[in-house]
């Protein structure tokens, strides 16, 4: 099984990719994940990526599809999550599958207001250690400022900033509505309401996939 998932930032894509990859046995990529490994590490692609990322705009499609044939698994499934953000990444993609006579058999696209994605991003903290993500109002740390599980300092990622949420926000509905239009087109579509608490959607979200609908 071969998926897609779209949406705006903070709508929890990703922790849901992560806990369908461990129940169906698919390879989890994400794009955010590693675009931010890039960058830590200072590579070519990593040094290109972060202008882009710091000022909330997306990536190039050229850097991107440069990165996802580089990471694709050759066997089996996988779980998309980031990519593609454009339409004209979605045709690169088909391409790619098609080398490897695979096709695309799902597209969920997470739908979130604006408001409530702020709202998670912009209280979000992340470890400078161990990576561990808390949040100012729905998951603080017992000392503020301070990791509980390796003791270094919290901080704000600068995409978190909230006038960088609201700009990824807008970029996102501007660039990936066309793509939401051709995946319609498509007929393999289905919206999940991501407002709803994280056990819901799971299981809307294994319904979705395991029955098309």
């Amino acid at each position: 099984m071969i998926v897609v998932f779209l949406g705006p930032p903070g709508s929890g894509k990703g922790t849901q990719a992560k806990g369908l990859s461990r129940q169906l046995g698919l390879v989890h990529i994400s794009t955010g994940d590693l675009l931010r490994e890039a960058v830590r590490k200072g590579t070519e692609l990593g040094k290109r990526a972060r202008e882009y990322m710091e000022r909330g705009e997306l990536v190039p499609d050229s850097l991107m599809i440069a990165l996802i044939e580089e990471v694709m698994p050759q066997e089996g499934g996988f779980i998309l999550d980031g990519f593609p953000r454009t339409v004209m990444q979605a045709l690169a993609l088909e391409e790619m599958l098609k080398k490897h006579g695979k096709e695309l058999d799902k597209v969920v696209l997470f739908e979130l207001p604006e408001g409530v994605v702020v709202d998670r991003l912009s209280g979000r903290l992340t470890c400078q250690g161990c990576g561990a993500v808390y949040h100012v109002k729905y998951n603080p740390p017992k000392e503020e400022g301070i990791c509980d599980l390796c003791g270094s300092k919290l901080v704000q990622r600068e995409d978190d900033k909230e006038e960088v949420v609201r700009r990824r926000y807008k970029v996102y509905k501007e660039q990936t509505q066309p793509l939401v239009e051709f995946y319609r087109g498509r007929n393999i579509l289905t919206s999940l309401d991501a407002g709803q608490s994280l056990e819901e959607v799971s299981r809307r979200l294994l319904e979705v996939l395991k029955n098309g609908g």
